[in-house]
């Protein structure tokens, strides 16, 4: 038996550094067979630890259904045990999925529950994610009012944990909540103290986010130079990293490259009749 625990343990941190460098497949392999070990040693702590794991490699694979399935064997695991703490992550992440799948009211549901918890927990960190996430749905249902309330009250708490990536996250978001306004102003400012927390940070997708809200910013009011200067890096960023918006973004910079030289070839016709 204690073989068999030491085995699932293994397991769990094996899929995890799969997890980490996005092999996906691999990591769930390997959960897989961690709560083959965990059924079979009836060790219910394991369990969770195992079931959460699963859910986060289903919820990132679009395997929501499944990842709802585990979510809901380690919820109910936890409220066995009292845990508190843990039952706030797990209904974050129920609430996630609801929210990945477009159900806004449902998400924030969850989510408002989650918080009542870490509240009483103390557990500022979770707290800091959720209030992003309560940001997102207020964001994506026209609050965004509200939304940029709840993005400030994650950057007091990140700035207040010394996490510089939450803390440009925040910025970022808050940045594209006004872009979607379209106080392009604020949303400059916004993204510019995110990409420059994330160059400090030598955080290259994170800076490549900032610089993704940005080059929107700068083409909405046609400042074509600078939005094709940011997204050529941009681009550059998708590519080392083979992200998935790669091919959009290339389509992207190549109309705003088109549109440049349409302009120039215009103001230098407009030259020569002068």
């Amino acid at each position: 038996m204690t073989l068999k625990n030491g085995l699932s343990e293994e397991l769990n941190r094996q899929g995890n550094e799969h997890f980490s460098r996005g092999h996906y497949t691999e990591a769930y392999a390997c959960y897989a067979k961690a709560l083959e070990c965990d059924r079979i040693t009836g060790d219910q702590r394991a369990l969770v630890a195992t079931l959460g794991n699963l859910g986060n490699i289903c919820a990132v694979s679009g395997r929501r259904a499944a990842a709802q399935d585990y979510y809901q064997e380690v919820l109910e695991l936890q409220k066995i045990f009292g845990d508190e703490k843990g039952i706030g992550t797990t209904l974050a992440n129920l609430g996630n999925l609801r929210a990945d799948a477009g159900e806004w009211a449902r998400a924030r549901a969850y989510y408002l529950e989650a918080l009542d918890l870490m509240t009483k927990t103390h557990d500022e960190a979770a707290k800091a994610v959720l209030y992003s996430d309560l940001g997102l749905i207020a964001r994506e249902t026209g609050d965004f009012d509200e939304a940029i309330k709840h993005y400030e009250r994650s950057l007091v708490l990140m700035r207040r944990l010394g996490d510089q990536g939450g803390v440009a996250d925040a910025w970022r978001m808050m940045g594209r909540t006004f872009l979607m306004q379209r106080r392009h102003e604020d949303a400059i400012a916004c993204c510019q103290t995110s990409q420059s927390i994330a160059e400090r940070a030598h955080d290259e997708l994170r800076t490549g986010g900032a610089r993704y809200v940005l080059a929107q910013c700068f083409e909405e009011l046609g400042r074509l130079d600078e939005a094709a200067n940011l997204l050529e890096r941009v681009v550059e960023m998708d590519r080392k990293y083979q992200l998935p918006k790669l091919e959009e973004n290339t389509k992207r910079l190549q109309c705003l490259r088109e549109r440049l030289s349409s302009a120039s070839q215009q103001s230098a016709l407009r030259g020569s009749r002068g």
